[in-house]
């Protein structure tokens, strides 16, 4: 069985134009250096072909793994979470138990997450840990330098 992506509507949308914006202005970008490239002569030693090659190589990758996840994806509906729960498109907010410092997180799916803006993917330990919690649950979370524990502090849609 395909692996499902859970993706937001928005997360949907943009990836929908990306891969309109691949199959459309960006092939034709990359014919041209191909074209250009053939231009200067000698293939088999033209840096300029083998870099507008790989170029090709890159795009036809990137458009192949946006479809799959366009075939594959499961669109998140957060109206069906449970109000006060912690689920997929939630913002959490948590306070470390040892240091007593308190961070927001929103829960994601895989294709959204990006820590560094506070957008934890539902398939990461911290993530996974979260999941189903309400208000005032303690949380443990086996990371790589141990476990770290956690107390929600809130949860909002």
């Amino acid at each position: 069985m395909a692996k499902e992506f859970k993706l937001s509507a928005k997360r949907l949308e943009e990836l929908q134009e990306e891969l309109n914006y691949l199959k459309t202005t960006r092939e034709k970008e990359v014919a041209e250096m191909i074209k250009e490239a053939r231009s200067f002569g000698d293939l088999s030693e033209n840096s300029e072909y083998d870099e507008a090659k790989n170029e090709q190589a890159k795009l036809y990758g990137r458009i192949a793994e946006v479809e799959n996840i366009l075939n594959h994806a499961v669109i998140i509906d957060e109206s069906e979470e449970l109000t006060g729960y912690v689920g997929l498109g939630c913002r959490v907010v948590v306070r470390d138990l040892e240091t007593g410092e308190e961070e927001s997180y929103q829960v994601v799916g895989s294709q959204e997450a990006d820590p560094m803006n506070g957008k934890i993917s539902d398939d990461s330990p911290f993530g996974r840990a979260m999941i189903g919690k309400c208000v005032g649950d303690q949380v443990a979370v086996d990371a790589p330098i141990g476990i770290l524990r956690f107390e929600v502090v809130s949860v909002d849609k």
